[in-house]
């Protein structure tokens, strides 16, 4: 078995059965009647963890509508940039991640054991559903995201680093360099040279992290006049993090993906986007038709502007995200900064039946920097 998909125990049976049964289940999308019921159950006992060891969130808590779906209260995502909110002591903190770059605010996001390895037990199980978890087939590695440095703890850099876990590494090269320190400088000339050697090995070839970089090494490549190379079969591209801070430069999902495959002769299918924060660390990752999924840990809707209320399926609102995993900080119903609509699963055409949702863009103007506003910032001067 591989390791990320062994068992992990809850920090107390005795009080969170339910929340274990659920997330133990072994099939992301599986959905029905029983789930639903299980869902419920454990959501039930998490706000009660919650209610019982943080003095915030209960208060919250008692404040919130029984009638609200789930008794969950609304917490928005930049909460946690101003506020340390824990529900575990101290010393029981197994990791600590931030959401954002080197300045600015940044999330300040506490996990303990059960909370981050249940997290990447989610992770594994969508890679494994895909057939990505490869431990007999060596890849090289290119990430679009941070060079490790000691002082690092950005989610986007913990996120693509584990996720060379699932297939052995032959090389890995970065697009952010350290430069000393905390500091990251992009490196396109270096990303179009791994790509040109990576062409010339047998290996497949996996694609990770800020869609806007690879966007910037695909052009750097036309402005070169290079040929379009022919990545070996099997490569992958698994992209996360948006275009926050460069939305005058962005392309659409398909003339992006388009370009992938025509440049560097991966297969739409074999390119995926994803959807995920340090706030809400449940992985959404696009079905072969490019949807976003919710898997059966978690429940999605938008919320109305005005009402805060949850809208029917294809209108426009604030993205709000419930799971009950989260046992080391009460951010088991983050409302998020993102325009979004939530649709049935049934629409989509893929084999998959639980509801998908389309993120829309921002909610309004922020000054708050996130990972993928600062690394937009690297590019300044690029292209």
């Amino acid at each position: 078995m591989n390791p990320h998909l062994a068992p992990v125990g809850v920090p107390d049976p005795t009080l969170l059965p339910h929340v274990q049964r659920l997330c133990d289940l072994a099939d992301p999308y599986t959905r029905g009647p029983a789930e639903d019921e299980l869902f419920a159950a454990a959501m039930a006992e998490i706000n009660a963890w919650h209610a019982e060891r943080s003095p915030f969130f209960r208060s919250l808590y008692e404040a919130t509508p029984p009638a609200r779906p789930y008794r969950a209260p609304l917490v928005h995502a930049n909460f946690f940039k101003r506020h340390e909110v824990l529900s575990i002591p101290r010393d029981e903190v197994d990791l600590h991640l931030t959401s954002s770059g080197t300045t600015g605010q940044k999330s300040q996001m506490f996990f303990d054991r059960w909370t981050i390895r249940s997290a990447q037990r989610m992770v594994a199980r969508i890679f494994e559903r895909n057939g990505w978890i490869t431990p007999e087939q060596e890849v090289n590695y290119l990430l679009y995201s941070y060079e490790p440095a000691p002082a690092l703890n950005l989610g986007t850099a913990f996120t693509d680093n584990y996720l060379c876990d699932f297939a052995p590494a032959r090389s890995v090269e970065y697009a952010l360099r350290n430069t000393g320190g905390d500091g990251h400088e992009f490196d396109p000339f270096g990303c179009v040279a791994a790509l040109r050697r990576f062409e010339r090995d047998d290996a497949p070839v996996r694609i990770l992290g800020f869609p806007a970089f690879l966007f910037i090494t695909l052009e750097r490549m036309r402005a070169m006049e290079l040929p379009p190379l022919r990545l070996p079969e099997g490569s992958l591209v698994v992209l996360g993090g948006g275009w926050k801070g460069h939305a005058d430069r962005r392309i659409g999902k398909e003339e992006l993906y388009a370009r992938v495959t025509e440049q560097l002769g991966i297969p739409g299918e074999r390119i995926r986007d994803t959807f995920g924060s340090v706030e809400h660390c449940v992985p959404y990752v696009e079905c072969d038709h490019h949807r976003l999924h919710a898997p059966v840990w978690s429940r999605v809707t938008a919320l109305g502007a005005r009402t805060l209320e949850p809208l029917p399926y294809g209108e426009t609102g604030f993205l709000h995200l419930v799971s009950p995993y989260i046992t080391s900080v009460p951010a088991q119903s983050v409302v998020m900064g993102d325009l979004a609509s939530v649709h049935p699963g049934d629409a989509c055409g893929c084999d998959l039946t639980t509801d998908w949702f389309t993120v829309h863009g921002r909610a309004g103007v922020s000054h708050n920097r996130n990972c993928a506003v600062a690394a937009a910032e690297l590019m300044k001067g690029m292209s």
